[in-house]
């Protein structure tokens, strides 16, 4: 059968030469992100890897044709257009059947990046455990798809309006190695860290592929999770950050806001109270992570 993911021919070539490639997910500018600061963040960080030698490979579905390696004006749409969706691994089939548009989530980011051979996917936060899970099964597919796909994710580790203690347990059962970049924190997206340990961390991008190296030497079939925090200068005042976050739980808790409108009306209560400075921070995480994702796929076609 003919497949359906379209690989662009700019990463085909890269990846046939051995070139350092870079995936980038496109929620952040379909949904992340509001117009036009979406776009100019969704073109700064393509410029930027490619100044420092690497190929970007933004994943995204158009028509129904999930694209590794979105042109300029596919990128343009999609951060512009009405009717684009939010799309997850699960969420694939149907896009492709019905011929619908979307910015794919991390889970089908990595799904897809690892289809074209991308070995390196720079995000800004994953999913992961939601708070009541215990009762409510609430849980990202990124964690189980991370178990999954064996490509190396940069990332500042999960927001933290989620259950952090329980997203890194469960990242523990899923066996998938968590690695801190410079810190034996867990990091806290919008803050440095999250008040949770690991136990493992790395001083270089030669570090990084090593371990990530040895994982596809061992046929283990995870991700490899590098966990990047955010510059001290950037991240939101921890003191701010843990007042505003109880008040929007609180606040969550009695509208009677629960499954999938949870997460929204938490990060906009973080925008509206934090007068607009998450936002912010999610960029300056991003900007970051891409950044180190280009140096550790650098260092992997170098070995």
């Amino acid at each position: 059968m003919k497949p359906l993911i379209h690989v662009s021919q700019h990463v085909r070539d890269a990846v046939a030469a051995g070139r350092p490639v870079v995936a980038l997910e496109s929620t952040i500018f379909t949904h992340g992100l509001t117009p036009p600061r979406n776009l100019e963040v969704a073109f700064e960080v393509e410029r930027n890897l490619r100044d420092a030698g690497v190929v970007p490979a933004t994943v995204g579905v158009v028509g129904g044709v999930p694209i590794v390696g979105l042109s300029a004006g596919e990128i343009s749409a999609l951060g512009s257009e009405a009717g684009v969706e939010k799309l997850g691994v699960r969420d694939l089939p149907v896009a492709a059947a019905k011929g619908l548009s979307g910015g794919t989530t991390v889970a089908s980011t990595a799904v897809l990046a690892h289809h074209a051979g991308v070995r390196v996917f720079a995000t800004g936060g994953l999913g992961g455990v939601h708070r009541g899970a215990a009762t409510t099964f609430d849980e990202s597919a990124d964690l189980t798809t991370l178990a999954a796909v064996p490509i190396l994710v940069v990332s500042a580790g999960v927001k933290s309006i989620l259950d952090v203690p329980a997203s890194l347990e469960r990242l523990e059962t899923l066996g998938v190695p968590v690695v801190g970049y410079r810190t034996r924190r867990f990091p806290g997206f919008y803050v440095r860290e999250s008040g949770c340990a690991i136990d493992y961390s790395v001083e270089s991008p030669v570090e990084v592929a090593a371990i990530a190296d040895a994982r596809d030497r061992l046929g283990t079939k995870c991700a490899v999770l590098l966990v990047n925090p955010v510059a001290e200068e950037d991240q939101l005042d921890p003191e701010l950050h843990d007042r505003v976050l109880r008040e929007a739980v609180q606040a969550a808790e009695a509208a009677g806001i629960t499954g999938k409108a949870t997460t929204p009306f938490l990060l906009d209560h973080l925008h509206r109270a934090t007068g607009g400075r998450s936002l912010d921070v999610n960029v300056a995480v991003y900007r970051a992570n891409v950044a180190l994702g280009g140096a550790v796929a650098a260092e992997l076609v170098s070995r």
